[in-house]
């Protein structure tokens, strides 16, 4: 059967999606046909009926390590990073409504005027009435990455799954691209990560997700159909329980 046929197995999702999954080719910034690429795949899985989340990074607009090096303090560095993905946010949320989806952008650091602050329980809601909310600004403090954000976020609403979107179609024992020969995992523990020390997120992002029992799957965004194929059962990517 194919899977555009087939029911989700998931009533709510969150979706990390990293800003360098946006920049497509392009050294820097938004590619817009990865935003239209983007934007139509999750619009098919909001029409099967799942209620969306989505943790946005900014990588594709500013990474802070070569301007920390260079001697900028970390906490600005931290928060520009977070302005970083309020744009890819607001991004996101137009192309999104020019689909007529609703979309709420809501940040962990107070921006009035250019969209909501964060508070979980008006996100459920906005959720049960099958508005995709956007959340950016990471947690809002300095030192901890938007995989840490979206770990936190998919245990909040009580998603039954968290889809961490990236290059790479799951997770590897090494660099595929730098290594032909690596094995991929079609399924990991929690306890299975950490112990190969493998970067598939940061430390406390993988310990949220495990000590909540947050499934997790690895995905390669581009891989047309995937994200389809993940909220259906289907064994897309890598696993991890």
């Amino acid at each position: 059967m194919d899977n555009a046929n087939k029911a989700p197995i998931y009533q709510r999702v969150l979706l990390k999606l990293s800003g360098e999954a946006l920049m497509g080719e392009m050294a820097y910034g938004i590619d817009p046909q990865v935003i239209h690429r983007t934007t139509q795949a999750l619009s098919d899985i909001i029409q099967s009926g799942v209620q969306l989340g989505i943790v946005v990074g900014g990588g594709n607009i500013f990474r802070g390590k070569g301007l920390t090096t260079s001697g900028i303090n970390p906490v600005s560095s931290d928060h520009i990073g977070m302005l970083a993905t309020v744009m890819n946010g607001l991004v996101l949320q137009d192309a999104l409504q020019k689909k007529g989806i609703d979309t709420h952008v809501m940040s962990s650091v107070s921006m009035d005027g250019i969209c909501e602050g964060y508070a979980h329980r008006k996100a459920i809601r906005y959720l049960q009435k099958n508005r995709v909310v956007i959340f950016v600004a990471g947690i809002g403090n300095p030192f901890f990455t938007t995989d840490s954000a979206a770990s936190l976020r998919a245990v909040e609403i009580e998603a039954n799954l968290m889809i961490k979107a990236t290059k790479v179609d799951g997770i590897y024992d090494a660099d595929p691209v730098q290594n032909p020969a690596a094995k991929k995992f079609e399924k990991l523990s929690y306890n299975g990560v950490l112990e190969r020390q493998l970067g598939v997120m940061d430390l406390t992002a993988i310990i949220l997700c495990r000590d909540n029992k947050m499934p997790l799957r690895v995905l390669d965004m581009d891989k047309a159909g995937s994200l389809m194929r993940a909220i259906t059962g289907e064994n897309e990517g890598t696993l991890v329980y």
